[in-house]
């Protein structure tokens, strides 16, 4: 089996290129588009990247690479209202992303107060918003740590 070179950094790629020593069929396009049901082609251009997957291909991916990740990339990359709404996550292991979340959340005490203390009034006030600012911030680093900690638990899920 030849490395890719064209598609070397493509995260399709690098999913199935990592799976493939589980199941040696994901060595080729041809096999793992048997075993996704993607035709061969159509992998080979996704894997290029100069085709966007359908989300039910790469719902089909990720599940058989045991990619999670791919889904997350798909919904930030890809999918115009993912780009907007979803956190992308970095791939990290389970050791970094505790780190993380520790971090992250020893805080959170002091930004329940913070946003509590803002929002007696029903208003956000022009002194009140670079405060409202930074506590938004927080949130999306935790809401980030928890993307991340689901996504690493789901993987190692489906290597049991």
């Amino acid at each position: 089996m030849g490395k890719a070179t064209k598609a070397a950094e493509s995260p399709y790629y690098k999913a199935r290129i990592a799976c493939a020593p589980c199941n040696d069929r994901l060595g080729s396009r041809e096999g793992a588009s048997e075993i996704v049901g993607v035709e061969r082609t159509r992998l080979a251009r996704i894997e290029l990247g100069s085709l966007i997957p359908y989300p039910e291909e790469v719902l089909m991916m990720s599940d058989t690479y045991n990619a999670p990740e791919l889904l997350n990339y798909h919904c930030t990359t890809d999918c115009p209202i993912g780009r907007h709404t979803v956190v992308k996550a970095d791939t990290k292991s389970i050791e970094q992303i505790a780190i993380k979340a520790y971090i992250s959340l020893k805080n959170a005490q002091a930004i329940k107060d913070t946003i509590i203390a803002i929002a007696e009034d029903g208003e956000i006030t022009e002194d009140e918003k670079p405060k409202m600012a930074e506590i938004m911030s927080m949130l999306g680093e935790i809401t980030k740590v928890a993307t991340e900690l689901s996504i690493i638990v789901r993987k190692l899920e489906g290597n049991k």
